[in-house]
């Protein structure tokens, strides 16, 4: 089964209605078993995901306020980049 049918499904209940008529009883509590696995390892995904970005919000306020008490700023630690030339060069310069 294609993802493109699983969205058409997924978006429309008389679709989904004229697939599960396709399948037997015992078919349907499998899949109705299999999506609910795979709905809750998605729902910890996300969590694990907000987790992480928690966790590097925090890490980032902590570096930012050391780089504040100890006088610095950002500009401090990151010299200026080069300007770069935008274009071609011109065909006949060597």
């Amino acid at each position: 089964m294609s993802s493109e049918t699983l969205e058409r499904i997924a978006r429309n209940k008389n679709v989904a209605r004229a697939a599960a008529r396709q399948l037997s009883m015992e078919q349907l509590h499998k899949l109705a078993e299999v999506i609910g696995e795979v709905i809750e390892h998605k729902q910890e995904e996300e969590r694990e995901r907000q987790q992480e970005e928690r966790m590097k919000e925090q890490k980032l306020a902590e570096i930012r306020e050391a780089i504040n008490d100890a006088g610095l700023s950002v500009d401090d630690l990151v010299p200026e980049q080069p300007k770069r030339r935008r274009g071609r060069p011109p065909k006949d310069a060597k």
